[in-house]
């Protein structure tokens, strides 16, 4: 073991913080003169943790499945009883949905409906929540040979949850819609309103730039517009609450706060690029003679 005098040491402890800081203007600078390095390394960093945060994760989803089979022993006699009340109200539906369903296709022979082609998709499971360079975000991990490309969109089961603005060889990084730095063109889904969806790095994102005289109503659901050609139309955002000030945010239909599965959507807009880091995205320069009023962000 070395042993230093207490000068050397006194030394060493003057030193630390200039050689922090030299360090950190050193990064800075680099991140200004090659910007695809800093990206390479988080990419290269994330495939690497990836395996050991799955690897991580797994007895902790024992335990979390251990105790909900323990909860839901306790309470069945009264889930039961939900569950029978609930059947009956189901069945009462499903006889409307076969009505509407013969209804609908009778329709669409008589129109010659075409219909959509098939997506795909890559599902993935989300085993990190660090948001890295944004406030909101979740890495997955995917396996080798996936298809997964930056700018395709996010969903789980209920809505939406983001759009993809990393890819490794092994994962891939997802920003939400609550980030700061997401904007969603949206509609309404009963005043058909359209406005910006934007996130405020908490959990209710806002609604921006609505009509005037556009008053949203209080549970109003909100879908995806395809204005911009960002985002295809009709994907569930979320519902419309007021907050305590009164400025109507949305309260996503994605259960955000605690995402496990995540469905990756190849809806033919991944060559819109999402934003590389924190910050404003300037806007592409307009051609000459065109009068038009732009903002120094544009919808994400």
């Amino acid at each position: 073991m070395i042993r230093l005098s207490i000068q050397a040491r006194q030394a060493l402890a003057r030193l630390t913080v200039p050689v922090l800081i030299v360090g950190s203007v050193g990064l800075l600078l680099l991140g200004r003169a090659a910007p695809a390095v800093p990206e390479r390394a988080r990419v290269a960093l994330s495939d690497g943790l990836a395996p050991l945060y799955s690897a991580v994760e797994q007895p902790f989803w024992a335990l979390r499945d251990a105790a909900v089979f323990l909860r839901d022993a306790w309470g069945m006699r009264a889930e039961n009883a939900r569950l029978r009340a609930e059947n009956e109200r189901l069945r009462h539906w499903y006889d409307v949905a076969m009505a509407l369903d013969a209804e609908n296709a009778e329709l669409k022979a008589n129109l010659h409906w075409v219909p959509d082609p098939s997506l795909s998709f890559v599902t993935a499971r989300v085993v990190a929540d660090a948001g890295g360079v944004y406030a909101r975000s979740v890495l997955l991990a995917i396996g080798p040979h996936h298809r997964v490309q930056r700018g395709q969109i996010a969903l789980d089961a209920s809505g939406l949850v983001g759009r993809v603005t990393e890819v490794g060889a092994r994962s891939a990084r997802v920003l939400l819609i609550t980030d700061m730095n997401s904007r969603i063109p949206v509609r309404l889904e009963q005043s058909r309103a359209r406005a910006i969806l934007a996130g405020q790095n908490g959990p209710y994102p806002r609604l921006l730039y609505l009509p005037d005289g556009v008053h949203p109503a209080e549970g109003e659901r909100v879908v995806t517009s395809a204005d911009a050609s960002a985002f295809p139309a009709g994907l569930p955002v979320g519902t419309v609450h007021y907050s305590a000030a009164g400025v109507p945010e949305i309260d996503p239909a994605a259960n955000l706060e605690r995402l496990e599965l995540v469905r990756i959507f190849d809806y033919g807009f991944g060559g819109i690029t999402p934003p590389e880091a924190p910050g404003h995205m300037p806007v592409a320069a307009l051609p000459e003679g065109t009068a038009a009023l732009a903002s120094s962000e544009r919808p994400f």
